[in-house]
């Protein structure tokens, strides 16, 4: 809905007031049962059958269908819109733009033409107006019959032109956003001046453009004056709070449906302008209207992650130690502040101990789409940067590069005021324990012993990372409901959004109740019949929810174990729960199905309530990675293939190893994208158009990109700390050090460090050339 985004919302959901811990906090999980085991996902017969539906598949009667006519130039003006022949087609129910409207909608007439279909156009794909027709075709056929007069502006498609003298201005206040951000511990001078050696280099990594397998859209349904929304969204409540504000509702009269959704990423944390779209024409239509993007219009309006120029400086003693680091950094989150440089600089400034630090951020206004919270925002950008300046220092000093980052470990959230104690640290043992399964020395011998047995060469390369966040947080409601033939039912309003959290959380209940959690049935995402649960993204749902989850649980456990005591005249103590059976330790005479148990029977069900208390106080809790990988590169034709890839994640305790390792396979995909493939091509000079808006030409990895050969090394340390449950975030920092591990190993096999992404072959070709020639 709005171009805006707050990290805020990515990592630590809404700020409302945090819920009371409880009184005393269980004791950790010892050995488990279910939570750690390789269980597939409950709903995954659903999911493959086709059974499951998804909002893109929700047909509702006398449905019709909208679209929106958008902008085709990066810069315009609209002067008029004539709908006059886009009325008269057939099948069309209604046509909306902010140069006409009827008693429907004319009560949104602000916010259609201020924030929804603005006059003033400052990226290509904003909405002009919108069509409801009775097919899909029809209503393509009524936008293609809207005229529209431009007022055509000149554009601004690159941000480093942004600060410029002549460069378009993208509003009237200038092309920068804010003021320059700095942050600044000890003295960056007098670290270099202590320093051994001191290098810079300046790095950039290209716009990553999101593109989930499910579109973007919705169905919108009026009741009298209540609102129905089917939403592909990761926060149903999310989207219900920014429909309800913008259309002045109450919350109670906006319910959001999203039972499952296909792929985010962060592009679907809230409500979209096509939402607030499908709702006014189905005001003014009086139908349901089903409103999905066109795979082209995701390109262009859904969001991205930023591009980033980045300039790094850092000095290093000869054992090692890090004096100084020094980052200046230059990003755009398109033609609307959207976070162009959000945690840009976290890497920086977290994750190695270095007692001189300096950052500068400025972020920048262009002619382009707004960019949206993409898998761990800004960090895969610096990690490019950052990891591939520690393999640099590595060699200038002689030393390996896991041995440097070894030596440079941190035990307290530099970044933070205060600088926190972390409340575990596991990045040592993703180093030492990924570098000993990957068998790091051998390989860097073997590599380096082949570099001159032709064109075709090996290489090694690695990197570490660490995420912002991870440990989840309040605000989190969970219900767990126990009937009397021992099934169980969950209530929760948090999206699996495709990572297995209703699997994740069934087995956090089973864990706690003895069951089988085929038994637990887990409710979808629905503001009207779900509690409150922050949008899904951020790496916090597992942290978030499953600490909840058990809460709930346990309150169940108690009432029971009270009443199976009573009934069974036993000391309570002496009970425990197992595999649907409630087993007294003292007198194997006493155990029982739950389902026997007379006073469950007559009560029929007992239930829980889980509260997500706060993080502890005064300590940071942060999920940590390394990755190693093996390329192949071809030095005559560029070409080069990633062999084999390992991820050591410290991610606390592991609730899923199945789900836990496909997401580490996913992060380590994503980020093969991102180093080796994709990149967002305005056409900077002529047009300022998106150059590549679909699937042909923006290139995301095939199965024929992604090796084979993939490795999860779980460092399962769970973490009391930060939560009941002991687990910590995975989802984001499976992608951070992906793409500064590939350049590393290009740069082993090679000789020639690649500082840009993509790294196509006609890039390393020509870095491979200038070497060559002593450029």
């Amino acid at each position: 809905m709005s171009d805006q985004h707050d990290l805020r919302y990515y990592t630590e959901g809404v700020d409302v007031p945090e819920t009371p811990p409880p009184a005393s906090d269980p004791e950790p999980w010892g050995e488990t049962k279910v939570v750690g085991k390789p269980l597939p996902r409950i709903d995954g017969y659903e999911r493959v059958s086709g059974s499951a539906v998804y909002p893109s598949d929700v047909s509702l009667p006398r449905m019709v269908f909208g679209a929106i006519l958008r902008c085709p130039h990066p810069h315009a003006v609209v002067t008029n819109v004539d709908t006059a022949q886009a009325e008269k087609l057939p099948g069309v129910r209604a046509v909306l733009s902010a140069f006409q409207g009827d008693r429907a909608t004319q009560a949104y007439a602000d916010l259609i033409r201020d924030r929804l279909m603005p006059h003033h156009c400052r990226y290509e794909g904003e909405p002009v107006a919108a069509v409801a027709a009775d097919t899909p075709y029809q209503a393509w056929d009524a936008i293609r019959a809207v005229h529209v007069a431009y007022d055509v502006q000149p554009f601004l498609a690159d941000e480093r032109r942004a600060l410029e003298a002549d460069a378009p201005k993208v509003h009237d206040s200038g092309n920068q956003v804010s003021p320059t951000q700095v942050y600044e511990r000890g003295d960056a001078e007098r670290g270099f001046a202590e320093a051994d050696v001191v290098l810079q280099q300046e790095y950039r990594t290209e716009c990553e453009i999101h593109t989930p397998m499910e579109l973007h859209g919705c169905v919108a349904k009026w009741d009298g004056d209540s609102l129905t929304v089917w939403e592909s969204t990761q926060g149903v409540y999310n989207v219900q709070a920014q429909v309800a504000a913008a259309l002045d509702l109450p919350l109670s009269k906006v319910r959001v449906v999203g039972h499952y959704m296909g792929g985010g990423f962060g592009s679907k944390l809230g409500a979209g302008k096509y939402t607030l779209i499908a709702a006014l024409l189905a005001k003014r239509t009086a139908r349901p209207v089903k409103l999905f993007l066109t795979r082209e219009e995701t390109y262009l309006t859904v969001g991205n992650r930023p591009p980033a120029n980045m300039r790094l400086k850092a000095g290093v003693r000869r054992d090692g130690t890090l004096t100084a680091l020094e980052y200046h950094a230059t990003g755009t989150g398109g033609a609307f502040r959207a976070g162009g440089t959000s945690a840009l600089d976290w890497l920086v400034k977290d994750l190695y101990t270095c007692p001189n630090v300096r950052t500068e951020l400025t972020d920048l206004y262009i002619h382009a789409g707004p960019a949206r919270p993409f898998r761990a925002p800004g960090h895969p950008q610096c990690a490019w940067a950052l990891e591939q300046m520690m393999d640099a220092l590595a060699d200038a000093i002689g030393m390996d590069p896991v041995e440097l980052r070894l030596k440079n470990v941190p035990t307290v959230s530099q970044a933070r005021d205060g600088a926190p104690p972390y409340t575990t640290t596991g990045l040592a043992e993703c180093l030492t324990k990924g570098a000993e399964a990957f068998g790091w020395a051998e390989a860097r011998r073997r590599s380096h012993n082949a570099q001159d047995s032709g064109h075709v060469r090996r290489g090694v390369g690695m990197a570490a990372a660490l995420w912002v966040a991870g440990g989840g947080g309040p605000p989190s409601t969970v219900i767990v409901k126990l009937f009397a033939d021992g099934s169980v039912n969950l209530n929760m309003g948090a999206s699996d959004i495709g990572t297995g959290t209703k699997t994740v959380m069934a087995m956090a209940a089973a864990e706690e109740l003895g069951v089988d959690p085929a038994d637990i049935q887990v409710e979808h995402a629905d503001t009207s019949s779900t509690q409150f649960a922050t949008a899904s993204g951020g790496s916090k749902t597992v942290p978030t929810e499953a600490p909840t989850v058990r809460a709930a649980a346990i309150e169940v456990k108690q009432q029971l174990l009270e009443m199976a005591a009573q009934e069974l005249e036993v000391d309570q103590s002496s009970l425990e729960l197992d595999r649907g059976k409630v087993v007294c330790t003292t007198d194997s005479a006493k155990t029982t199905e739950i389902s026997r148990l007379q006073s469950l029977r007559r009560r029929r069900s007992i239930t829980g309530v889980g509260y997500r208390g706060p993080n502890p106080s005064g300590k940071a809790v942060i999920p940590f990675a390394a990755q190693f990988c093996e390329v192949e590169v071809n030095t005559r034709t560029g070409e080069t293939r990633v062999l084999r890839f390992l991820g050591a994640h410290d991610s606390g305790r592991v609730m899923n190893r199945l789900t836990y390792q496909n997401q580490v396979f996913g992060g380590i995909t994503m980020g093969i994208g991102f180093a080796m493939t994709e990149a967002r091509v305005l056409d900077r000079d002529q047009t300022g158009k998106l150059a590549n808006k679909n699937w042909h030409d923006y290139k995301i990895p095939t199965a024929m990109d992604v090796p084979t050969d993939m490795t999860c090394v779980p460092i399962d340390r769970p973490d009391p700390e930060a939560n009941i449950a002991g687990a910590k975030g995975i989802g984001e920092p499976a992608t951070i050090p992906t793409a500064a591990a590939i350049a590393n190993a290009v740069y082993h096999a090679t000789g020639v460090r690649v500082t840009g992404t993509p790294m196509t072959p006609a890039r390393l070709v020509q870095a491979l050339t200038e070497t060559e020639r002593g450029g």
